[in-house]
């Protein structure tokens, strides 16, 4: 019998990564699974309950920032795979507190990649080994953002220059930077995936789609960034689970695959969506001041994980809007859950003086 895979995946109680240990758990019975979460105001327990009696699962509670902690995990569990989505996401929040942001996003990588190359390599006290385990891979989960702001006509290519535009972005380039050096200088066997805008369940609700959802199921105002105009190349989060998948499995060592969905709306006809999906009016959108570098449009071409690992996106973004909005409604109790009061306080500062 063919040993089984064990995958450490950080940040599993998060959007992402919780939609992918579902993905893993329910499609591939190789594999366990080490899920590594500080449940931070977005990590959510509840994303994970249907797969806590699973005996290939197990949670820790602990900070990627904590070194001795994640050199722990590796000795005690031996993960044969990294998949990193442990970051701070919102863009907001960088521009509130952004030490948060390097020290999660950059040190956090740092001490996950450390960790990984001491374990997996073949001579560990021999700092020039650039020989590895069989089989080991380090899948770093970016963003489309480190590229910065698309004017015009044009996609973003994995051969566009990293010019990011929030402390959140440029956490997140010199993250990616971190891990191109380690493949460059130690051989160690990394990959890089930049995703456009993820949607689908467990999305916390400071994201556009489930505060959007949320406020018009009680007819409260739909906050718009500026005239609403900006652009985003829409993915839903189980066609970024498959490229992922994909990428561990067969992508090539020290490269970078650009995930994207294909379709680009702007943030109002998204929201025009959502209000068209509930039956509800127009009338509750407001529009308030737009946020501190505020990128206007993001389009990934992904044509290069599509050559070569066959990879397609299986959701129309008007099709899987609606499957999603109707996810939240169908779980509310969800959703109330997960808006705490940090949350609610929170809320009140990016939306002050909003009627």
């Amino acid at each position: 019998m063919a040993r089984m895979k064990k995958v450490l995946v950080t940040g599993g109680a998060g959007f992402i990564g919780s939609n992918f240990i579902h993905y893993c758990l329910d499609r591939r019975p190789d594999l366990s699974i080490i899920n590594l979460d500080a449940l931070t105001y977005a990590g959510n327990m509840e994303n994970l309950s249907l797969c806590s009696c699973d005996r290939r699962y197990r949670f820790i509670h602990g900070d990627i920032r904590d070194r001795e902690l994640v050199q722990s995990v590796f000795a005690e569990y031996d993960p044969d795979a990294v998949i990193h989505f442990a970051a701070e996401t919102h863009v907001d929040r960088s521009i509130e507190d952004p030490d948060v942001f390097v020290t999660t996003n950059v040190l956090g990588t740092q001490i996950l990649l450390d960790a990984a190359k001491t374990a997996w390599k073949k001579h560990p006290k021999d700092h020039r080994c650039r020989q590895y385990r069989k089989g080991v891979r380090f899948i770093h989960i970016s963003t489309d953002e480190v590229y910065g702001s698309l004017d015009g006509e044009g996609t973003f290519s994995e051969e566009s220059p990293l010019l990011p535009n929030s402390p959140y972005a440029a956490s997140k380039a010199g993250a990616d930077l971190l891990v191109r050096s380690y493949f460059r200088t130690f051989g160690f066997p990394a990959v890089i995936t930049r995703c456009s805008n993820n949607y689908g369940p467990y999305q916390f609700p400071e994201k556009l789609i489930p505060l959007m959802v949320r406020n018009a199921q009680q007819d409260l105002p739909l906050p718009v960034y500026g005239d609403g105009m900006q652009v985003r190349d829409w993915l839903h989060v189980s066609d970024h689970c498959e490229a992922v998948m994909a990428v561990w499995e067969n992508g090539r060592l020290g490269e970078v695959y650009n995930i994207g969905g294909g379709f680009e709306k702007t943030n109002l006809e998204i929201v025009q969506i959502i209000l068209d999906t509930l039956g509800k009016p127009a009338s509750l959108i407001r529009h308030i001041a737009d946020r501190p570098g505020h990128d206007r449009r993001y389009a990934m071409d992904y044509g290069k994980i599509s050559k070569e690992l066959g990879w397609q996106p299986a959701h129309t973004v008007e099709d899987g809007l609606k499957e999603t909005v109707l996810w939240y409604v169908d779980n509310p109790d969800w959703l109330e859950r997960v808006v705490s009061g940090q949350y609610r306080s929170y809320y009140a500062r990016m939306y002050r003086g909003m009627e």
